[in-house]
């Protein structure tokens, strides 16, 4: 079975078809980046997005999302040296978002899903669709205010090349 992961069409083992898209992106395709949090999606620590929308990757199988297009936090940016982050990335480092780190790829796949569906997000909005991304050093102020920022920097046009 083939599936589309970061603009790459990636041959999967026929075993994995219906195991966990998590487990297949880490330990058979080698992208580590979307982490395991809770295994149950409640957490989001393992957010990837698929056509565009943000999905579990620990409740969907590769069968679940065969024909579309995946995206994993390593294929949000373009990853070449000197190629600009995504304005969700570069707001995180702008407003010295992660502490410990283990929610961040989840949390910046889920902001970026927001701000493709919804430009101009209110504190609301932000909240709504964020409260499934669990922090547990509670950096969610920090977070608001990134998410905020890169809706401007989107806006403006600043990183536009890497979105």
């Amino acid at each position: 079975m083939e599936i589309t992961v970061n603009g790459r069409s990636r041959k999967i083992d026929e075993a994995s078809i219906n195991s966990p898209l998590l487990w297949v992106l880490r330990d058979e395709l080698g992208l580590m980046g979307t982490k395991f949090g809770c295994g149950i999606g409640t957490c989001g620590a393992c957010t990837i997005h698929v056509a565009g929308k943000a999905v579990r990757a620990c409740q969907s199988t590769p069968e679940d999302v065969a024909g579309t297009d995946i995206t994993t936090i390593e294929g949000l940016a373009d990853t070449t040296p000197g190629a600009s982050l995504h304005p969700v990335q570069q707001a995180w480092v702008d407003h010295s978002v992660p502490q410990c780190g283990y929610c961040q790829a989840g949390q910046i796949m889920s902001a970026a899903a927001l701000l493709a569906a919804n430009p101009t997000p209110s504190a609301t909005d932000i909240d709504r669709d964020m409260s499934g991304n669990l922090c547990r050093c509670g950096t969610y102020a920090r977070i608001r205010s990134a998410i905020k920022q890169a809706a401007k920097d989107i806006q403006s046009g600043i990183n536009q090349e890497a979105s």
